[in-house]
């Protein structure tokens, strides 16, 4: 399975500063901690798009 994973331009390269990577697979998008790479979580875009407009208007902020 070749999987390209991304990640935000964001995202820092520098020790300690692990990111949540993307791939999409197979109609899916995937998601996985850097830190963690084994654990990945399986979306639809439908679903990650619905998601970003949440965080994108501000619903997540009281988390960060």
């Amino acid at each position: 399975m070749d999987i390209q994973w991304r990640k935000s331009s964001k995202s820092s390269n520098a020790a300690g500063s692990d990111c949540l990577e993307l791939a999409e697979h197979d109609g899916e998008i995937l998601m996985r901690e850097s830190d963690n790479p084994d654990v990945i979580i399986h979306t639809t875009p439908a679903k990650l798009r619905a998601f970003l407009d949440g965080a994108r208007e501000g619903e997540f902020d009281n988390l960060a």
